[in-house]
């Protein structure tokens, strides 16, 4: 056990020395592949931070519709024989937009008005009979159920008569409903009939949309969904394009989320429309829950997230914690990082709570490999090297030109493409150098 004992504890020890010396070297190591000192500067693009309105929205799609749809059913069977207006076409209330075989109508009409005569001669004899019987009765000469028969036939007359005429009210409508027409101002969306067809009650012949504004429906989950409020602003876009096409506004708000899908129900109202906006088209709603002016605002991809994993003790699972950094540039030659905390975000721009100022030079491109105090070279700025650089680089570009070409090229590919051009540059430098004083030489001679 001993034995044991002492062998583990001497591998820890080798291992522990290993480790040291190994993390020693690594930071006596050159930064540059191929052990030529310092790396050169990074080449970056540089943008003033400012500050800018951004807005914190719930995105979703949804179809444009009318406000009020407008199923026209007939209201009596028979064969359609004219269609009178097609889709798109406006109509006005009481347009006839269709007419039905109306023949079997005309006779059911003139067979209720023959029958309200026969009832009408019929009431006005049973009525001038009660009326006799009734005097009859006051001077006793008949009896008490005479007088109630002639008061029960006289009360049916009048009921027959009734029904014949509120028969009539009935065949004569159905007569009008052989014209199908518009119940409001509005344009034709759908026509399911045609001529010939047998019109039912059950079928939807029109479908008109009533011409009072436009509405889009969004289905959203319960996180965004209990954020929405009605009177919220709304900027609406076609799914194909960018530009918005409507501004409307949160009108009505579901109470009750979807059983099946989870989902709740938001019916935004259109208020400003352009001349592109077309019922059934998929456009991009976006709900604007708040707005900030004056925030200092910087697109994502300017920022680089970091992403560390720890174990939680108490519950023993995995998490993950996300920090954000973006780099500023200082004096156009050194990259500083700064930690940020963020706001809201709006599509590729994210508010920037703290880490950053207006008018920062913040670096948007080629800060993905950078470190803090990293050398930069800012695109379109012109940069002198410094002293130390410049003869460091001038000693390898001559050291490589005395190597073999196989051992020069070995180890130009150990360098990055931005060394290796930069060394090129010194070389041929170096080679113009030699050529200018070899000619001066052979003028003085």
């Amino acid at each position: 056990m001993k034995k044991l004992l002492s062998l583990s504890v001497a591998v820890f020890l080798i291992f522990t020395l290993t480790s040291c010396g190994s993390s020693d070297e690594d930071n006596n190591r050159p930064n540059r592949p191929g052990g030529f000192g310092g790396g050169p500067a990074a080449s970056v693009e540089v943008v003033p931070v400012q500050s800018e309105t951004i807005s914190d929205q719930v995105r979703s799609y949804g179809t444009i519709r009318a406000q009020d749809v407008v199923s026209v059913t007939p209201q009596v069977s028979n064969r359609v024989t004219r269609i009178l207006v097609d889709l798109g076409d406006n109509v006005s209330q009481g347009q006839v937009m269709a007419e039905i075989h109306d023949v079997p109508f005309r006779d059911a009409v003139e067979q209720a008005r023959a029958q309200i005569r026969q009832q009408e001669v019929a009431f006005e004899r049973d009525s001038t009979e009660f009326v006799r019987q009734q005097q009859l009765f006051e001077r006793n000469l008949i009896s008490r159920s005479e007088l109630d028969n002639s008061r029960a036939t006289y009360l049916n007359s009048r009921a027959q008569m009734e029904a014949a005429r509120a028969n009539l009210t009935q065949s004569v409508e159905n007569l009008e409903n052989t014209r199908i027409k518009s119940p409001v101002n509005g344009v034709v969306l759908s026509r399911s009939i045609a001529e010939g067809d047998v019109a039912s009650s059950g079928q939807v012949a029109f479908e008109v949309a009533n011409l009072v504004g436009f509405e889009t429906r969004v289905f959203l989950p319960l996180q965004d969904w209990e954020l929405i409020q009605q009177g919220q602003t709304v900027s609406l876009s076609l799914s194909s394009r960018s530009e918005a096409i409507a501004e409307g506004v949160v009108s009505r708000i579901s109470p009750q989320l979807n059983p099946t899908t989870g989902l709740g129900e938001v019916v935004i109202t259109l208020t400003e429309t352009a001349t592109s906006v077309y019922q059934g088209a998929l456009v991009q709603t976006r709900i604007n829950l708040q707005t900030r002016e004056n925030a200092v605002v910087i697109p994502r991809s300017a920022m680089v997230e970091k992403v560390d994993t720890y174990i939680e003790p108490e519950t023993g699972t995995i998490e993950l914690e996300r920090t954000y950094s973006a780099f500023v540039s200082q004096g156009d030659s050194i990259a500083v990082r700064r930690e940020l905390e963020l706001g809201i975000q709006q599509g590729d721009r994210i508010e920037i709570l703290s880490g950053l100022q207006p008018g920062d030079g913040l670096i948007v491109t080629g800060h993905r490999n950078l470190n803090d105090g990293a050398r930069i070279r800012v695109a379109g700025s012109i940069q002198t090297e410094q002293p130390e650089q410049a003869v460091s680089d001038t000693g390898q570009a001559q050291e490589l030109m005395n190597l073999s070409p196989e051992e020069r090229r070995e180890r130009l590919q150990n360098m990055s493409p931005e060394e290796r051009q930069q060394m090129r540059e010194r070389m041929q430098q170096n080679n113009s150098q030699r050529s200018g004083g070899r000619q001066q030489s052979s003028g003085n001679n």
